[in-house]
């Protein structure tokens, strides 16, 4: 959403005659994201064991989904919980990350000439010109896929607290199933608004897989060892980021040698994405609570919990949790972090509405 529009800017800025101004756009860029990605990793602080917001209670434990208990890293991979929300987690963004990166030739083989008013012509049957029209329009549904990518972080984790991890994984599989068995109707019916928004939709549970699916460990495992446990989890999305677009982009090509019309390239890839969904399903289904034997002793726990804390972590406390006021510094991290997604909400929705009109 925020680097492609910048990429596109920044190439035009620099391209001369002899250069399309790719080396200095990785060059700038580069610099944007060292900076970006070390302030936020110089703003981390660990806090002691047992640290709590200023006024913050717990609330009453009612889930037998969530263990009081911890789940010590070398044993965490052992139990059949771990590989089952591997496969939760790979099955769930399989789906997605394919889709991603075939989001705008995807629009543009399906829909054609009606993204620019000429719904008589197939893409096959577009000019240069037309073709360089609806790419514009196609990067649009891109970006907006992404914003919906982030809403779901939010929106789904934060559901996930209210109602568990595992029904919001239900939730996903079984809503990404009825879209993706349906978003070859509405491209047959030439609906844009029905396809857009199934994507949309399936694009914000992509992104709240991510963000619930750390919670998900933490309630299986506890908190404990919760980073390097979700750390080895993600090698469900390195698998996922084969199999995805392996999947998608190995049967459109088939089905273009074999001569099917662009606006069916893509029928039996969403079947079958639908179908990875219902393994998953399955396996979200058969998550059960951590047998006792993997657990921590609770001296053994604080013992760890002791060692971490005598290791300096920078300044301790609140951290300004539950403090209230808003002072510099907040200031300073909501603008940088807020400008440039304002700037990219501001590009996807100018770009998006192009789908429509």
């Amino acid at each position: 959403m925020i680097g492609s529009p910048l990429a596109n800017n920044l190439m035009n800025y620099f391209k001369s005659p002899t250069s399309v101004g790719v080396f200095e756009t990785f060059i700038v860029m580069a610099a944007v994201y060292f900076v970006f990605m070390t302030a936020g990793a110089f703003g981390y602080r660990v806090p002691p064991a047992g640290w709590r917001p200023d006024g913050w209670t717990p609330p009453v434990q009612k889930d037998d989904m969530i263990t009081t208990g911890h789940v010590h890293l070398k044993d965490a991979h052992k139990t059949p919980q771990f590989w089952l929300i591997w496969a939760v987690l790979c099955l769930n963004v399989s789906a997605g990350i394919g889709i991603i990166g075939m989001a705008s030739p995807m629009l543009q083989e399906i829909f054609g000439g009606s993204l620019i008013g000429k719904p008589e012509l197939g893409f096959a049957q577009l000019d240069a010109s037309q073709k360089t029209s609806i790419a514009g329009i196609a990067a649009g549904f891109a970006g907006l896929i992404s914003l919906f990518n982030i809403a779901g972080r939010f929106f789904w984790a934060s559901l996930s607290d209210r109602i568990g991890r595992k029904t919001t994984y239900f939730i996903f599989f079984a809503l990404g199933i009825a879209l993706y068995a349906s978003a070859p109707t509405f491209a047959h019916m030439g609906s844009k608004v029905l396809f857009v928004s199934a994507f949309c939709i399936i694009l914000s549970m992509y992104g709240g897989g991510f963000a619930t699916v750390p919670a998900y460990l933490a309630d299986m495992f506890g908190t404990q060892f919760v980073g390097a446990i979700h750390g080895r989890l993600l090698t469900a999305w390195s698998t996922a980021g084969i199999i995805g677009p392996v999947v998608v982009n190995y049967i459109r090509e088939f089905n273009k040698s074999a001569g099917v019309p662009a606006d069916r390239l893509y029928d039996v890839t969403t079947y079958i994405l639908a179908g990875m969904l219902v393994v998953g399903f399955i396996c979200n289904a058969l998550v059960r609570p951590v047998a006792a034997k993997w657990f921590m002793k609770d001296e053994e726990v604080a013992a760890l919990q002791a060692k971490a804390s005598a290791l300096p972590s920078g300044p301790v406390g609140s951290h300004g949790i539950g403090l209230g006021g808003f002072d510099g510094k907040a200031a300073l991290a909501w603008l940088a972090v807020g400008v440039p997604i304002g700037w990219g909400v501001w590009i996807t929705l100018q770009s998006a509405l192009k789908i429509f009109q």
